[in-house]
């Protein structure tokens, strides 16, 4: 297949690049200024804006699939910045949505988000057909653009599929202070103290990265009437439960210090995973134990690779 990422060289299409790349697809990567740094051999990269239409016209011809990653906010900001939300990611995936049928591409992939779309849950874990309150603006524009892929399909038969994703973590990731689990790593790392919102109670799903792309990749290729995907561990741990984890890992204690709760964060996020298992065929395959040690061993060496502790072989080893 031809496959179209947009936002590739973020953490989830870097990983999700060379998945593809290693099934002998061709892959092309849409970003709006490219990193030399992250430019995988043997895969496209092309620059354009993802808010203007004109950009698509000449990068969207003889596609497959177009996987959509970019979002121009996220949950912690987008209550600040509603209208740009809006504005931004819906308006800009309508553009895209019209240049895909414009040239019958066949399918797009939407990473939406298991954690903000369904709001305060009513029982967990969740499943897709749990209601949807989102209560940051990041969750709605997320579920609209949900809405107006379904809009498409029904109006001009254009193939989609949504992956609802948990919290993915895992090696190869464009910064090490995004996302939990790569935030209580690196403070570890650097002895650091680790600021924690709340009481390190709030329960979430964490996903280690291989399973995750392995979850978007099967579903290019699957044709079901359900359209909608929950795509986690199905497990929950809460913040004390991962930092206790990456203390024994380390084999030190982290230094701590709390802040109050913050009004976006639902006390408990699980997702249920039993349509991907039954559609799709996927399920998870690492533990949170495993996952998380080959997260810290990757940043350890990425690290010591900033501060200049790596030979050229190893640094080189360590690139992807």
């Amino acid at each position: 297949m031809r496959i179209l990422l947009l936002g590739g060289q973020g953490f989830i299409g870097q990983n999700l690049s060379l998945k593809l790349l290693e099934e002998g697809h061709e892959v092309i990567v849409l970003e709006k200024k490219i990193n030399p740094e992250r430019v995988i051999p043997n895969i496209k990269y092309v620059e354009g804006d993802f808010l203007d239409k004109e950009t698509y016209k000449d990068y969207l011809k003889d596609i497959d699939v177009v996987y959509h990653m970019i979002s121009t906010t996220n949950a912690n900001n987008s209550n600040n910045e509603m209208a740009r939300d809006v504005k931004d990611n819906v308006i800009g995936t309508i553009n895209l949505l019209d240049t895909c049928v414009e040239n019958q591409v066949k399918k797009v992939v939407f990473i939406s988000s298991g954690g903000t779309v369904y709001g305060n849950p009513q029982e967990v874990p969740i499943k897709e057909t749990h209601p949807t309150n989102p209560i940051c603006s990041y969750g709605i524009t997320k579920l609209t653009i949900e809405k107006y892929l379904s809009l498409y399909n029904h109006i001009y038969g254009l193939d989609y599929a949504v992956i609802r994703l948990a919290n993915p973590y895992g090696p190869y990731h464009q910064n090490l202070t995004q996302g939990l689990i790569n935030v209580i790593i690196s403070k570890s790392i650097n002895d650091e103290a680790l600021e924690i919102w709340g009481d390190g109670k709030v329960e979430r799903d964490y996903i280690y990265i291989d399973d995750a792309v392995e979850a978007l990749s099967m579903v290019k290729d699957k044709e079901t009437d359900e359209k909608v995907f929950n795509i986690g561990s199905g497990q929950s741990h809460s913040i004390c439960d991962i930092i206790n984890e990456v203390e024994r890992t380390a084999g030190k204690g982290i230094i701590k210090t709390f802040k109050p709760a913050r009004n976006q964060d639902v006390p408990v996020n699980v997702l249920d995973i039993t349509r991907a298992r039954e559609l799709l065929g996927w399920e998870p395959k690492t533990t949170i134990e495993e996952g998380i040690n080959n997260t810290y061993q990757y940043q350890l060496k990425k690290i010591k690779s900033m501060r200049g502790e790596l030979s050229d072989e190893e640094r080189q080893r360590n690139r992807y």
